[in-house]
């Protein structure tokens, strides 16, 4: 049974409300996002609110965070009053579509670590259902109406699974998207395909591609040292 709470350098999420915890992917998403000249930040299903925590870390921008469950929000908001970044973030209970509808807009960048099971067998629990499939939210959706919500030259930025890869790229051309990064994470050197997808995307079209892959671990529970350098700021214990 996962820990009722994780503690990182600076600050400690509790997450015994949430239905998804602390994850890999969360981490890998907030610690490789480029967060320069980011003013205003979208966290979109912040869940624990660990993406918010992050990017308030690694940058002095304002974080708006989001999340359908309320349970969420409530451990969310209780992790971010205890954190020292308590004043550069603000949480809201909202769905994307209903967040749009308020009007609000103007950030440098959206990031979302979402729901990616769309084929699979949903868990019996209601609320990890919502938090892991794509039901209720999906990339794609982030793709299709988050544009409205940026400033121009800002970005979308969200981690999903490599086998998705074909949809994420005709969603893209649909909406007039351009991949900016993209980086191909494998489990260990060992594995044939990667297994999620980290990805920054924008609408100006004139930004090459810059494409590169990340190895997680050399053995179990061994980390890479490109895995280390990347995860530094946050993790205490030596990975």
């Amino acid at each position: 049974m996962p820990n009722s709470y994780f503690r990182f350098k600076q600050f400690t999420i509790q997450q015994e409300k949430c239905a998804m915890k602390v994850g890999t992917d969360g981490v890998l998403l907030g610690a490789w996002v480029s967060v320069s000249n980011c003013e205003r930040i979208l966290d979109v299903g912040t869940g624990t609110g660990l993406i918010a925590l992050m990017l308030a870390q690694r940058s002095k921008a304002s974080v708006d965070a989001i999340d359908i469950d309320a349970d969420a929000c409530i451990q969310a908001t209780e992790n971010i009053d205890n954190s020292p970044f308590v004043n550069r973030i603000k949480v809201f209970h909202h769905s994307f579509e209903d967040f749009i509808s308020l009007g609000k807009s103007g950030y440098d960048l959206i990031v979302s670590n979402p729901p990616y099971f769309i084929q699979s067998l949903k868990s019996p629990e209601s609320k990890r259902n919502t938090a892991r499939h794509t039901s209720g939210f999906s990339f794609t959706d982030l793709m299709e109406k988050g544009k409205k919500l940026l400033l121009p030259g800002g970005r979308i930025a969200f981690i999903i699974p490599y086998e998705q890869e074909p949809i994420l790229k005709a969603t893209a051309l649909q909406n007039q998207l351009h991949i900016i990064r993209q980086t191909d994470v494998y489990p260990t050197p060992e594995s044939a395909t990667p297994r999620r997808l980290l990805v920054e995307l924008s609408e100006d079209h004139s930004i090459p591609c810059v494409k590169d892959h990340l190895i997680i671990e050399v053995s179990r529970h061994q980390y890479t040292a490109e895995y280390k350098q990347l995860t530094h700021d946050f993790y205490l214990e030596k990975t």
